[in-house]
Formats: C-alpha cells, structure tokens, sequence
C-alpha cells in the first residue's frame, strides 16, 4: 500500500469514526489512540504501524507479544502460570470448539493452495491436532479431552457443551476467513495464533510464557493435565515459526497489507477467546 493508499484508508477511518461505527472506533482506540486526530497525521501512524523493514515474520511476532503478553499481561495467561481446576475446565470446554474449528481452517488453506509445502505443513497439522500419530502420540484434541476427563469433565459434556457467545462470535469469524478470503491470509488468521504457547516467548519480548514449564514435572498436577500442556509446549517451539516462514515465503506485496490487517484482526480475537476462557472457568463446580 503505498501513501495514497494509507490516505484513503485514514478517510475511511476518520468517517468511520466521527459517524461513531463501533468496531473502526474501538480499533482506533486500541492501536492510535483515543484523541481524534486529522486524516493527515492518522495516515502517518497507519504507515508506521504497517511498516514491517521487511520483515514480515517479525512484524507478527510483535503483534501477538504487544497485544497478548505485555505488561500487565492477558488475564488467562496470568492465570496459567499455576492454573487451578476452574481454569483448566474452562479451557478444556472452549477449546474443544476452538480446535474443531481450527482443523476446518488447515483443511480449507490445503484446499486453495497448489504449494506442496504448505500443503504438506497443514497435513501435519491435521494429524498431530486432530488425528494422532500412533496409540502413544495421541492428537492433541484427545489430550484435551483426557485433561478435562482428568478433573471430572466427560466426553459427553464437553461435545454436549456449546460455546459461549464471545467463543462463537471469534469462531464465526476465523471460519469466515476461511471461506472467503487467500489461504495465506487464513494462515495468518489461524497460526498467528499458536505463537501464544511458543516456549520461546520470552526471547520475543514477553515477560512469561504461556504457563510456569514447573508445572510439567509437579505431581500435585494430574499427569493427564501435564500431558496436555508438554505436548503444546514442544510441538509450538518450532511449529508456530515454521508457518510464519512460509507465510513470509508466499506472501506478495500485494497480498501483504490484507495479510498484516487479519493479524490485527485475529490477535483482537485472541484477546476476546481467552477471556472466554475465563468466563467458563466461573460457571466450574455449578
């Protein structure tokens, strides 16, 4: 986008905003600030924000740690640093939902794509999310699944349980992603995503990461809870990077700029499923 192009998006913006449209508004607010401020100067600031010094990776990177994990970090990941069983419910009922949809994702990407990279890479991801590789590498969904059985949540319960409406709404969109919109930019919408458990977090700027790694040796944990958290763990300090790459790879310069807004988009979105979390996890016990 070049800066005619960052002009009339700050047009846009600036109706947008004095007609009081509520998403534009609380985007403003979030990413340049609550004071109103002309065309002119909001157009530098997009310039800015969208600037990557050709570094795409790292621009994403930077996104998810600014909205996620800096001070105070989200309120879900202070709570994982030592969660108790009211957090681990409301994890293990949201993302059931989360995880059937995100394999809709991977398959849609394969779907539109004839890069046999990428194509292979969501395969995997396939397999190791939802499959499973063998009896004693289960899919991550069924450690989900056996986490929650774990502090007494059944099967039945979790696949009778619907989404809560904030879990919907986040769902609704990232499923739209993938129906209408380049695979590259319904990578970007779904593997931004897994750099939340990536154990190399703090080396990206954070001040934590996702949980306290302690948990995974304490036996005051179930097994079936640690087993849950290692497999995340392990597979992310790669994996999340890995399609960053490619994204970097495929991406063109006129796909770029889509590509970075769904980033926003889906960091925002991000914010509001975790929370989500943590609504369920208030109903535990009831």
């Amino acid at each position: 986008m070049d800066s005619e192009g960052f002009h009339a998006l700050s047009e846009h913006f600036v109706v947008a905003g004095i007609s009081g449209e509520g998403e534009h508004v609380m985007w403003l607010n979030r990413y340049v600030g609550r004071d109103r401020i002309p065309a002119n100067m909001l157009s530098e600031r997009l310039s800015v924000m969208y600037d990557t010094s050709g570094d795409l990776k790292g621009w994403i990177v930077r996104r998810l740690v600014e909205r996620i994990y800096t001070t105070p970090p989200h309120p879900f990941i202070k709570r994982m640093q030592h969660p108790d069983r009211s957090t681990i419910y409301g994890y293990v009922l949201e993302h059931h939902h989360f995880l059937m949809q995100w394999v809709k994702s991977c398959a849609a990407i394969m779907s539109k794509t004839d890069e046999e990279d990428v194509q292979l890479y969501e395969i995997d991801n396939i397999i190791s999310e939802f499959r499973g590789l063998s009896p004693s590498r289960p899919s991550h969904h069924e450690l989900l699944l056996r986490m929650g059985e774990s502090i007494g949540i059944t099967r039945s319960v979790v696949y009778s349980t619907e989404p809560l409406q904030t879990t919907a709404r986040c769902l609704n969109w990232w499923q739209r992603i993938a129906s209408e919109c380049h695979w590259l930019e319904t990578m970007a919408a779904m593997h931004t995503l897994e750099l939340t458990a990536n154990p190399n977090i703090r080396k990206m700027g954070s001040d934590l990461t996702y949980f306290d790694p302690a948990i995974l040796e304490n036996d005051s944990y179930p097994e079936a809870v640690r087993n849950f958290l290692r497999e995340g763990y392990v597979a992310d300090a790669s994996h999340s990077m890995d399609a960053l790459d490619l994204i970097e790879k495929h991406c063109t310069p006129e796909l770029e700029k889509d590509v970075q807004s769904v980033v926003y988009r889906t960091v925002s979105l991000l914010d509001d499923y975790l929370m989500s979390r943590l609504k369920r996890s208030e109903s535990y016990g009831n």
